[in-house]
Parts: structure tokens; C-alpha cells; sequence
């Protein structure tokens, strides 16, 4: 997207408003396939009550799913230990640790700085892991400043090679030799993953200030990683020697899958990182008796997608729209004209500019994976027709 420069934007008033309010507009309707006069078939397969409703808010319905760009009301958010109320005056940030110069800035400090923009669509990497949890995404337009100038101000030492992101939310940590402590939420990327020019110090979600529960006043954005990693109500970033293994880290957020050597099982634990690629049947809309199946693909640059329904062969997808933003899902539809009346199921599958493909939920690679974590299997849904 071609960015408007902000004093461009304020000098030119209320004509640039509304100028910037059509085309977002127009950007959003060909970015998202809908019909005239169309209705949603609900899915058969409704998620059973969350019996964590405070640690997760606001679920995607994928039914409802009609734009491109989640609205700030409707998009999910995950509270790992409380959900703090900050005051943006009493707010700041440290930058400390293994650096040559330790810096405290403020939220007007950091306002201040080169402004930069994404649109990225954040996913929890438990989603569709869990049976009543499959709305756990939604795409944004975040605004910040960029987090590599900030450590090159504060000057990284040699001697450090982890950067460790801390959030103002905390709660007891029981751990399994008795040791119990309390502790803020932390989550931490190597030096080198820290300095990605694409990461940003987020203070603006959708052109207004981040929500309370999405991290106000200020959170880190790292597009193309899993939501974990983009921490929410910074308060402190530490410059580390050693890896750093906290809660979230080292035994919460941990992959645990079987892997074949030679015929021999080895069990293989990794942390939760990157985004993996992934699509989703979202609603299927009628008009008479002319159906359309529509959906989202995400986590890695989509080259094409294919729907399934029931035993039926692969299909070839649409994908809508001409947006371009990097790291932000791609709509995709599907016309079924006339499908027979009865129970239906609907499967999608990805495939990246690379060739690889989603997996299917026999493949090795998710059927021997034995936590609910970066559950990027195909997704199928049941539908009722007629």
C-alpha cells in the first residue's frame, strides 16, 4: 500500500479523510468477496462454551467474517496472567541489559520516533488446537516505531545474544520442584530475529491507540511470528547473554512431535516461533440456490488454494482482491452453483510460493504432534444444505 505521508494527510483536512475513508473502502470490498443480497449458512460444527473466557477474549465467528481488516471491537485477545490497566502517564519503557547506554523513553518519546506501519495477521498459535477455540486471529493495521534504531542507540554489547521482551502482566509461577515465585510475562528472539528492520514498538492498531487488551499502551509487533511472540504491555526489553528459557519459553508454548530416524522414534521439543502456513473455510453464503464457500489463507506467502468438498477432488480457489501487504491473510472464494440437498463437509488447503503445502490432518507432521500448538492442519467444516 501506497503510505500517505502524515503531514500531508493533517494539511489536506477533512478532503483527505474522506478521500482516505473511500479508499480503504474500495480497497476492502475487492479485498473481501461478498454478493448482493447473499445469506450465511451456518456451520454445522459450532464451537462448544470457552471455559476460559478470561483468558480468551473475542473469538473470530468465522460467519461473520466481512472484511479484510479485523475491527478493533472484534478482535481476539489472550491474557496469560492478568490484564493490566496502565496509565500512559505514569508509562515508560526500559531498554537495558548487556548495552552500552540504557534508555527510559515515554509513549510520547517513542511517538516521536520514525513512524512505520504494517498490515499482519496475528494468529494464536493454540488455535483450531482446542475444541472450542478457532477464532483465535484477526488482521490489523499496526503503526510504531521500528525496535532495531532503539537497541543500536542503546548499543548491544558483544557478550549479548538474546533480547528478552517484558509485559506489565504477571501472575504466580508453580513450578514442578515446588518453586514458586512470581514473575512478569516474558518471551525473548535471538539478536539477530530482534533487529529485523520489519519489527516494530506498536502504539496504534487500526488507526486509534492499542485497546487495553491488545496491549495498550504499547506491545511489540513481529510480523510473521505467532502471537506469542508479539508481546503485549511492554514495560522493559533486556539485552541477554544466554538463551532465555522463562514459562513461556522453555515449558509452555513447546511443539512436542515424533520424528523418524532410520526407523528410530525421536521425540523432538521446540519452542513456538514463526508462523506456519494455514487457511480456513470461513462462511458459505447462498443466493437462491448459488452457493459460495469463502475463506482466508495466511502464514507464509500464498501462492494459491484449494478446496475440497466432501471426498471430491481438489479444487482451484479464487483469491480476491489485489492487495499486496506482505504478512496479512488473502481471501479466497469458491463458487458452488446447485450442491445436493444434505450434509456437507468443506476442506481448504494452502499452498506457498515455495510448493509446500498445508498438511493434511494425517500427515506425519501433524498427526504425530502431541500438543495443541501450531495446529496448521487442514481445516474442515460441515454444512447443511437445503
Amino acid at each position: 500500500m501506497q503510505e500517505i505521508p502524515r503531514r500531508e494527510f493533517i494539511a489536506n483536512g477533512s478532503a483527505a479523510l474522506v478521500g482516505l475513508a473511500a479508499f480503504f473502502a474500495t480497497r476492502h470490498a475487492d479485498a473481501f468477496p461478498s454478493r448482493p443480497g447473499e445469506e450465511v449458512v451456518k456451520w454445522l460444527d459450532q464451537l462448544p462454551p470457552n471455559p476460559v473466557p478470561q483468558v480468551i477474549k473475542n473469538q473470530l465467528v468465522w460467519e461473520d467474517l466481512d472484511s479484510w481488516v479485523t475491527p478493533n471491537d472484534k478482535f481476539f485477545s489472550i491474557a496469560h496472567f492478568n490484564r493490566p490497566a496502565i496509565e500512559e502517564s505514569a508509562w515508560k519503557l526500559e531498554i537495558g541489559g548487556l548495552v552500552k547506554k540504557p534508555l527510559v523513553l515515554t509513549l510520547a518519546d517513542i511517538k516521536a520516533r520514525p513512524r512505520q506501519e504494517v498490515t499482519f495477521t496475528i494468529e494464536c498459535s493454540g488455535n483450531t488446537g482446542l475444541p472450542f477455540f478457532n477464532g483465535g486471529i484477526g488482521n490489523a493495521r499496526w503503526a510504531g516505531t521500528p525496535l532495531a534504531p532503539i537497541l543500536k542507540e542503546a548499543g548491544v554489547l558483544d557478550s549479548g545474544i538474546e533480547v528478552v521482551f517484558w509485559g506489565a502482566d504477571e501472575g504466580e509461577i508453580k513450578r514442578a520442584d515446588e518453586v514458586t515465585f512470581k514473575q512478569n510475562f516474558a518471551r525473548s528472539m535471538s539478536l539477530a530475529d530482534a533487529m529485523d528492520p520489519k519489527n516494530i514498538l506498536c502504539y496504534e492498531m487500526n488507526g486509534t491507540p492499542l485497546p487495553p487488551d491488545n496491549g495498550f499502551p504499547l506491545r511489540l509487533i513481529a510480523p510473521g511470528w505467532y502471537g506469542i511472540a508479539n508481546a503485549k504491555w511492554l514495560k522493559r526489553i533486556d539485552v541477554r547473554e544466554q538463551r532465555f528459557e522463562s514459562r513461556f519459553m522453555g515449558r509452555d508454548y513447546v511443539t512436542v512431535r515424533e520424528e523418524d530416524h532410520n526407523g528410530e522414534t525421536v521425540w523432538v521439543e521446540t519452542s513456538v516461533g514463526r508462523a506456519r502456513l494455514k487457511s480456513a473455510p470461513a462462511r458459505v453464503t447462498h443466493i437462491g440456490n448459488d452457493y459460495r464457500i469463502v475463506g482466508a489463507a495466511w502464514g507464509a506467502p500464498v501462492d494459491r488454494v484449494e478446496v475440497k468438498i466432501d471426498d471430491g477432488p481438489w479444487m482451484p480457489a479464487t483469491i480476491d482482491g489485489t492487495d499486496k501487504a506482505e504478512f496479512a491473510w488473502k481471501m479466497w472464494s469458491l463458487d458452488w452453483p446447485k450442491p445436493s440437498a444434505g450434509e456437507h463437509t468443506v476442506t481448504s488447503r494452502a499452498i506457498d510460493t515455495s510448493g509446500n503445502i498445508q498438511p493434511a490432518m494425517s500427515d506425519p507432521w501433524i498427526a504425530k504432534k502431541h500438543t495443541y500448538w501450531e495446529s496448521n492442519g487442514q481445516v474442515t467444516r460441515r454444512i447443511q444444505v437445503g
